[in-house]
């Protein structure tokens, strides 16, 4: 139990991630005020996490910037495409909830909808992840997002999930864990993924060396 508890110990690193974790969720949060920054806040956040993870977060808070701004503008493009495309589906389902009809027209386009929500939710996990870990244009990323979140569609059902838990916490149980946030949510998902994005890392170097 005292090894548990000393400074080096399990329980005290998980710990500590977690502050880390709130910090960044404090500095995500500061960071998408302005809105079309939303994007390269989450690419700045995850950056970060995945560096948590691995035991090199070094020095936070220049990391997040540094991050943040380095993967400014094709973070910002992937932010303001998703929130369009967000729109696009929010809007198409209000529309359709609304109208209510029962014919066979309706039932279809009720089920394009909902297998395209389901690929923008895979996409949502997924991309801000991989474009904080891997050099890609914006088209591979989208690409990759959904064949990854497919693939591994346990871990995205997971990693779902952790985004359900925290809001059903936080809305109905104990509001001030807004304070954790998305910040814990994408530590956990950045655990949840390691092993992952480190097989998808030894195949891209190993079709590298292949090529070359």
């Amino acid at each position: 139990m005292r090894n548990l508890l000393n400074y080096d110990g399990p329980v005290l690193a998980f710990l500590t991630k977690i502050v880390y974790s709130v910090w960044l969720n404090i500095l995500w949060f500061i960071c998408c005020i302005p809105i079309v920054t939303i994007g390269a806040s989450t690419t700045a956040l995850y950056y970060c996490c995945q560096k948590i993870v691995k035991d090199e977060e070094g020095y936070i808070t220049k990391a997040f910037f540094k991050a943040f701004k380095d993967d400014f503008k094709k973070s910002t493009v992937i932010g303001l495409i998703m929130t369009l495309l967000g729109c696009i589906i929010i809007t198409d389902g209000y529309i359709l909830y609304h109208l209510c009809f029962t014919s066979k027209l309706w039932t279809l386009i009720s089920a394009v909808l909902i297998i395209a929500s389901i690929a923008y939710t895979i996409v949502l996990l997924w991309i801000y992840p991989l474009h904080a870990h891997f050099e890609n244009t914006i088209t591979n990323l989208f690409k990759n997002s959904i064949m990854l979140g497919m693939r591994f569609i346990f871990c995205t059902v997971i990693m779902f999930g952790v985004f359900l838990i925290m809001g059903y916490i936080v809305y109905y149980v104990c509001t001030p864990c807004i304070i954790m946030g998305v910040g814990t949510c994408a530590l956990i998902n950045s655990m949840l993924m390691k092993n992952i994005l480190i097989q998808c890392e030894l195949q891209s170097t190993e079709n590298y060396e292949e090529q070359n």
